[in-house]
């Protein structure tokens, strides 16, 4: 798994395998967790870009699920109630089982069905990469 945060913009991107992406999702799913992530050398990541050692996942009253770095520690935290965490990890799951590439923005907006404000934008890249051939 790898995870990078853009410095400038604050967008989080996630590339994963298809069984990377399952255990986020469980993990999301049951509202515990800890996944770690490969980080590149420093002279390998690119200008702008920071890489993220992991993902924590919590569970929290809520409303909504909370996307956010935690820098101190360099992880990717995600929090929230049960309901949100359901609707996200089977987003998660089901840009695993996908076989046709692409990617997935979990972005907030005003009433975002499960996203609470505050979030930082995440994209989710298909393990199979590329847009989908459809």
């Amino acid at each position: 798994m790898r995870l990078v945060r853009d410095r400038e913009y604050g967008e989080v991107d996630l590339t994963a395998s298809a069984d990377e992406l399952g255990a986020l999702a469980r993990s999301v799913a049951e509202g515990e967790g800890l996944l770690g992530c490969a980080s590149p050398a420093a002279a390998d990541e690119p200008a702008g870009v920071e890489s993220l050692t992991g993902i924590e996942v919590r569970k929290s009253s809520g409303p909504g699920v909370l996307i956010r770095p935690d820098r101190a520690r360099q992880v990717l935290v995600i929090s929230g109630d049960g309901a949100a965490r359901a609707v996200l990890a089977d987003n998660l799951r089901a840009m695993a089982e996908a076989e046709d590439g692409g990617h997935l923005h979990i972005d907030h907006f005003p009433d975002h069905p499960y996203l609470a404000e505050g979030s930082v934008p995440l994209v989710v890249n298909s393990p199979h990469g590329g847009m989908p051939a459809r």
